[in-house]
């Protein structure tokens, strides 16, 4: 391989409700690796053996073909990665960051960026990810699971039992707060699942803590520095995430030193317990009194310039390209 130019995949789109923020992150990603002095493509798996040009019509979503789940299969087993020393991926959301293009990877004997199969799927999967993290004493907000054969009034009565209102409802296993709300009594519960359960059978129903959203970046078991998120919204919605000027972000964080060792010791704890590797991101929340709660695990969050772990990577002097090459080198 040292013999030769190293050539990359860039996996990017696919069909997760998250396929407008993948093709962002993997244009992003194309670039920087490009600029690297890699060999690089794209492939949007969505598409199977008819990949579309990945000119201006792709990027801004007006083809008229759709992409389809069945078409994962044809696309990793097609000869569109024959001589791919690495697939690169950008896709994020069910069917590429919940362990099934890993999977494929892996029959096709293929290496790929980030966590393996069972750590994109129970990171993906979050209140399997919970219980994991209570087991191995990491804090996070306690929480029920509605499946779609669950009760209203029972789901009532747990709530009052076991949580207490305002809640969080959102998906079970969705990225990007898509479908997420927070609900202030019973009253809104009905339809705070129906609006979840547009993007998954199974709905997880949290205790809502109150506090500073705290994010916490690893690469290669390397901790970078702590960023805080300020969004304009009572909550990190999709809206904040995505739309310039919706959020204020602080890096590195603004954290007492006993909270910030706390926050590094949770995070890392946390990423080891889902068998996470190479790269991600954990989520928390701090509250005024210093109580932590971590509330998911990463494993291919957001890549382009503006995003998270590019933020805390560059106040660690990573830069963006500094960053792809480290996550290569590492897979490979």
């Amino acid at each position: 391989m040292m013999d030769k130019k190293i050539s990359i995949a860039v996996l990017l789109g696919g069909t997760s409700p998250e396929r407008e923020v993948s093709k962002l992150s993997g244009q992003a990603m194309y670039n920087a690796v490009e600029d690297l002095g890699y060999d690089v493509k794209y492939i949007d798996p969505g598409y199977g053996i008819n990949q579309p040009n990945f000119g201006d019509d792709y990027f801004s979503n007006s083809l008229n073909e759709a992409p389809s789940n069945k078409n994962y299969i044809e696309a990793i087993n097609s000869n569109l990665l024959d001589n791919i020393d690495l697939a690169l991926i950008a896709l994020h959301g069910k069917w590429g960051e919940d362990g099934t293009i890993q999977s494929l990877l892996e029959l096709k004997g293929i290496n790929y960026t980030g966590s393996g199969v069972l750590g994109s799927s129970l990171s993906m999967d979050k209140a399997k990810s919970k219980a994991i993290f209570t087991h191995f004493d990491v804090s996070t907000p306690k929480w029920i699971v509605a499946n779609i054969d669950t009760d209203i009034e029972i789901l009532h009565q747990k709530i009052d039992e076991q949580i207490g209102y305002p809640i969080i409802v959102k998906p079970n296993d969705q990225g990007s707060t898509l479908g997420l709300t927070k609900c202030l009594s019973e009253n809104n519960l009905k339809e705070s699942i129906k609006l979840a359960r547009k993007y998954s059978d199974v709905v997880l129903i949290e205790e809502f803590i109150k506090g500073r959203e705290i994010a916490v970046g690893i690469i290669n078991n390397q901790i970078l520095p702590l960023l805080e998120i300020i969004p304009k919204h009572e909550l990190y919605d999709y809206e904040c995430k995505y739309t310039d000027g919706m959020c204020e972000y602080i890096v590195p964080a603004n954290v007492d030193p006993k909270i910030e060792d706390k926050l590094k010791k949770q995070a890392a704890l946390a990423f080891d317990a889902i068998g996470c590797s190479d790269y991600g991101r954990v989520d928390f929340r701090v509250t005024d009194d210093g109580q932590i709660y971590c509330f998911e695990v990463n494993t291919l969050p957001g890549m382009t310039a503006h995003s998270l772990v590019p933020k805390m990577a560059k106040a660690n002097d990573i830069s963006f390209k500094e960053l792809l090459d480290l996550i290569i080198k590492s897979a490979l």
